[in-house]
């Protein structure tokens, strides 16, 4: 038999616990209140000659008050009734303690694969992650309303990085690095001024991402092009060393040849310093700063070559990849490269088309950059052009006092996600009831993120210097607070969604690649992007739409409800949601029109949006991706691409993983095992979630493959 417990787990029944409690409860009453050891177990054989497959856990100890008070032991009945009570406050009190002592031993999956970032099993990081853990206990029982709480645990709505909450921190952020660069900054109490070369430009540059990451819990995006004016000053630094030493000894052409030689050594040794700081310092949550780096030429930019080369350098060194500890250059997980398309580069016979050659084939080998048309984002952010913040998310336009446009150094408040297929599980195809539906959750999302801004209101700036005193956002006073930052749209606070694809199938019965299915998806949209808008004119605050990039949460939502309504076909059968707006990776769609299916949902979710097609054999398929990234130009805002090849990054293996004979992942060239260090392939069902694969013997095994 199983027990039922409160939170919905599924354990063996053991009787001996039974035993343990009415024993417990006979120990604290008088002896004729007592009961013989052959009454407890006939208590227990009521129990179990039910025959029942499971019991709510509730339900056996009903019984057992019942049978006490039918001897006739009403002390002892009342006793076992405050112990049970006692210990419910205790679960009550602290429901911590078992995530907490599983994560130490290794066994909390779901906080292990949570963030793919995070080695769990390290000091340092479980450190964090236990934190992360009280954190979230404590936001569930005393911080958040119940009814949040409720909805968060039902799987109604995602209230995301709980295990911050506890903390007066934010989510991510666009950091301000011209003017930490331009105007110095501090950290540890110590005075960082301009730097007057390349090098030292690109080490205070990881230093402030460091600094940043540790006081917020989402990602950071910084614009390389701040970078050009520190290589132009090395390039004159060497001009005036080699003019003053040898400006009537040597030719003018050679004395040329000199500075670039210097200057290029400068080059890769500060991109280096950037890609081996960032991959090897540990911030205080735990991993390596989550870090994004925005490769944009601008046409008017006084340092544009000087920027193509970094643009340049970055990728070379990207493609090259970094030594892992067996010396085998592998892809490094940051930082993560978002590569802006634009007329001069976006393969129509620009000048630079030489960098986006290079950049496809970094894509192709490493899967990164990523890339934005900047063709789309002006016609999408009123003609600007800047970079989504480490988490995807993009803000919302907002001007200065003088009427400029301002992107950098503001920030995102905080994430909560609206589950829409379990809404579209309940109406059944029932549209009234579907609407009434969605208003009332939507004013429930509403409610939780206002707990994510008061939260953030009354904050002081000396929290985190780095961010409100030192110019990553701001350079305001100590102990000044930083609420002007919270209101009138300077920073944003996001609505998530997840499951487009899946409520538009259970209400219209088709895909919204379908006419009849579109139709209804885009009129669900356009609710979500009308009721974030009202909320950001009814309060001051800049609300958006974000297509959430969690691809956990696509299998939380499903998990919860393939509890509550069983398997339905098509929807929770699959093990997974569908993200955000995305086309079911199940349908037979190529490319070219997935991206502009898609594009037409980006500018509706101007909060936050990606698309992605999966391409086997990437590189193969140079020339293939070359069109396809043209084609981004012109039709998307925002692209990248996955792969369907298997691959180890222990050894680089470029081949096909194998299953070996204990039913486990296995590299045939390095003999790696651990599958969050490999791509695999699905060879079988072309299944995409995560779930229990059957691989044709009586074992099955549980196989996560990771969506790199």
């Amino acid at each position: 038999m199983k027990v039922i417990k409160r939170d919905g787990r599924r354990v063996e029944y053991d009787r001996n616990k039974i035993v343990l409690a009415i024993q417990k409860a006979n120990e604290e009453v008088e002896a004729h209140e007592k009961v013989s050891e052959e009454k407890i177990y006939n208590i227990v054989a009521s129990i179990e000659n039910r025959g029942f497959d499971e019991m709510q856990v509730e339900d056996i100890q009903d019984i057992i008050e019942q049978k006490l008070m039918a001897e006739k032991k009403y002390v002892l009945a009342k006793t076992y009734i405050i112990y049970r009570y006692t210990r419910e406050m205790v679960r009550k009190a602290n429901t911590t303690d078992e995530s907490i002592l599983s994560l130490i031993k290794n066994s909390n999956k779901d906080v292990m694969e949570e963030n793919s970032n995070k080695n769990a099993t390290v000091a340092s990081t479980q450190r964090d992650l236990i934190a992360g853990e009280v954190s979230k206990d404590l936001t569930k029982r005393m911080l958040l309303p119940e009814k949040i709480s409720k909805a968060h645990e039902e799987g109604v709505l995602h209230f995301h990085d709980a295990d911050y909450f506890l903390q007066s921190i934010f989510n991510c952020c666009l950091i301000n690095i011209g003017d930490m660069l331009d105007n110095g900054t501090v950290m540890n109490g110590k005075l960082i001024e301009s730097p007057k070369s390349f090098q030292v430009a690109c080490t205070v540059v990881t230093q402030i991402i460091s600094a940043v990451a540790s006081s917020q819990y989402g990602g950071q995006s910084v614009d390389i092009r701040h970078l050009g004016k520190y290589l132009r000053k090395s390039r004159e630094k060497y001009k005036r060393h080699y003019m003053e030493k040898y400006k009537d000894q040597i030719p003018a052409e050679l004395m040329e040849q000199f500075i670039d030689d210097r200057l290029h050594d400068e080059l890769r040794s500060g991109v280096q310093t950037i890609q081996y700081q960032i991959n090897t310092l540990m911030t205080t949550n735990g991993q390596s700063p989550f870090v994004t780096l925005f490769l944009n030429l601008e046409k008017d930019d006084e340092y544009i070559e000087e920027n193509a080369m970094i643009i340049e350098e970055i990728l070379r060194q990207r493609l090259e990849g970094i030594k892992n500890e067996k010396g085998v250059y592998v892809t490094p997980a940051f930082p993560k490269l978002i590569y802006v398309l634009d007329e001069h580069n976006c393969l129509n016979g620009g000048k630079y088309d030489y960098i986006t050659k290079l950049a496809v084939k970094c894509s192709s080998k490493r899967l990164y950059p990523d890339y934005i048309s900047a063709k789309k984002m002006r016609e999408n952010y009123e003609g600007n052009v800047f970079s989504c913040m480490g988490c995807r998310s993009f803000l919302s336009a907002w001007k200065d006092e003088n009427g400029n446009y301002k992107w950098e150094g503001r920030f995102n408040q905080g994430v909560v996600s609206l589950n829409l297929p379990q809404i579209g599980l309940i109406a059944r195809g029932d549209e009234e009831l579907f609407w009434q539906l969605l208003e009332e959750r939507l004013a429930l999302c509403f409610e939780a993120l206002m707990c994510r801004h008061h939260a953030l209101e009354g904050t002081l700036s000396s929290v985190s210097p780095i961010h409100w005193q030192y110019g990553a956002i701001a350079r305001l006073g100590k102990n000044e607070t930083i609420d002007k930052l919270l209101h009138d749209g300077y920073s944003t606070i996001s609505l998530g969604y997840i499951g487009l694809y899946e409520v538009t199938k259970l209400m219209t019965g088709v895909s919204h690649t379908e006419p009849e299915g579109l139709e209804f998806a885009l009129k669900v949209m356009k609710r979500l992007r009308s009721a974030t808008d009202t909320w950001k004119e009814n309060t001051g605050i800049g609300f958006g739409l974000y297509g959430t990039p969690a691809e956990s949460l696509c299998y939380r939502f499903a998990n919860i409800d393939k509890k509550r309504f069983g398997d339905v076909k098509d929807i929770t059968d699959k093990g997974y949601y569908t993200n955000s707006y995305h086309v079911d990776v199940r349908e037979k769609i190529d490319a070219f029109t997935k991206f502009k299916f898609e594009s037409q949902f980006q500018d509706i979710s101007s909060g936050g949006a990606i698309s992605y097609v999966e391409i086997p054999n990437m590189r193969n398929n140079l020339e293939a991706l070359e069109e396809l990234v043209k084609y981004i130009y012109d039709n998307i805002q925002y692209a990248e691409f996955n792969t369907k090849s298997d691959y180890c990054h222990e050894c680089g293996f470029d081949g096909e993983i194998i299953i070996n004979e204990d039913m486990e992942w296995e590299c045939p060239q390095c003999h790696n095992k651990d599958h969050s260090k490999m791509n695999v392939t699905r060879r079988t069902c072309g299944y995409l979630g995560e779930n229990f694969w059957n691989v044709g013997k009586t074992k099955e095994i549980k196989s996560r493959v990771l969506h790199i």
